[in-house]
């Protein structure tokens, strides 16, 4: 059911392009139809089409959020240097997704975005080949698609606080969160009207962040302070609940649906080294210390598998969150490892 929110839109999440890539056959078997892209680029390709960067969105978020979180002027997503395209999943809010079509919608898998991505920039960007595809959480799980789809377009891979086979922990949690949603009684199986619908679900969405999402010393050393707010569940209501509550609620459960199933081993018949031994990009694998959404202990192994790739423990205590800017000094350890990445070249030895 088409549902009008307002939210979706670029006076809220910037400027951005829909691209038009045709019917899309999905991994299930059943076809997309008249699929579009929401993308945006910064920065301007150079005549040797060499200097792309490819940026994929994570759970909940949309382009806005990964520019403003890693591009810039003086940063290692210079877009003076680089040509950077950050790009909506399908579901994402922006682009083809559940509130926008009419109907049910089918069930997309990070392979489709992946394939609908090398659509996009091979047919409507004329890019082949990619400098380096940055991927935090969700979009991680797309960046290492990319990498053992495509071995041979990729040529560095950078991923932070994700994996690429989905954890018996985090489908749990992707369950937990589509309950939260779908246990509002104006879910209605999903045939809520009205942007307004299912806003006890979302509230209930941002206290469940509130337990993952949020570093432990967020809580402990009262950082929410710092946002200005006097209470931790001010915090709660006026940073998280803030952020989900205009957000569609089947947009979001398409993605949990995604993120519930991501495995690049279905390549190889369930052998994720197989799989991960695919890659041939120069690899970069980051977790955050006080994560426990994708905490190191998770991220470290499966990234060890890539081979020759380098594993970065980024020191600070937002966890998850951290993937949002928030501190300087977790940007300034991001930036670093980025800015080392793109100095290498495809099967360097790692230090």
């Amino acid at each position: 059911m088409v549902v009008e929110n307002p939210y979706y839109t670029e006076a809220v999440h910037g400027p951005f392009q829909l691209a038009g890539i045709g019917d899309l056959e999905l991994e299930s078997g059943v076809t997309l139809s008249n699929v579009e892209l929401a993308y945006q680029t910064v920065g301007e390709l150079n005549p040797a089409k060499d200097n792309v960067v490819l940026i994929p969105t994570w759970f909940s978020g949309t382009h806005g959020v990964m520019r403003d979180a890693y591009v810039g002027a003086g940063r290692a997503l210079d877009p003076e240097k680089y040509f950077i395209v950050l790009v909506n999943q399908i579901g994402s809010g922006l682009g083809t997704s559940p509130h926008n079509r009419a109907g049910a919608f089918p069930l997309v898998s990070i392979g489709d975005d992946v394939v609908a991505q090398e659509r996009l920039l091979r047919d409507n960007l004329g890019v082949e080949r990619i400098a380096l595809v940055f991927g935090a959480s969700m979009g991680a799980m797309q960046a290492y698609e990319w990498a053992v789809r495509y071995p041979e377009r990729v040529e560095r891979l950078g991923v932070i606080a994700g994996t690429a086979r989905v954890l018996p922990r985090q489908i749990i949690w992707t369950q937990v969160m589509t309950d939260a949603l779908t246990s509002d009684v104006t879910y209605a199986n999903g045939d809520y009207v009205g942007a307004d619908a299912v806003k006890e679900g979302l509230s209930r969405l941002s206290w469940l962040f509130g337990l993952q999402l949020v570093g432990r010393e967020v809580w402990l050393k009262e950082h929410w302070r710092g946002f200005g707010f006097d209470s931790f569940q001010g915090f709660l209501s006026g940073f998280l609940g803030a952020s989900l509550a205009p957000m569609d609620a089947n947009d979001l459960i398409s993605q949990a649906s995604k993120w519930s199933r991501a495995d690049v081993s279905r390549h190889t018949d369930g052998d994720l080294a197989a799989a991960l031994g695919r890659v041939s990009a120069a690899t970069t694998v980051m977790a955050i210390r006080s994560d426990m959404m994708f905490p190191p202990v998770e991220v470290e192994p499966q990234g060890a598998l890539v081979p020759g790739s380098r594993f970065l423990e980024i020191d600070d205590d937002f966890g998850h969150a951290s993937l949002f800017g928030l501190t300087p000094s977790c940007n300034a350890q991001i930036d670093a490892a980025l800015g080392e990445l793109l100095e290498r070249d495809r099967g360097a030895a790692q230090p």
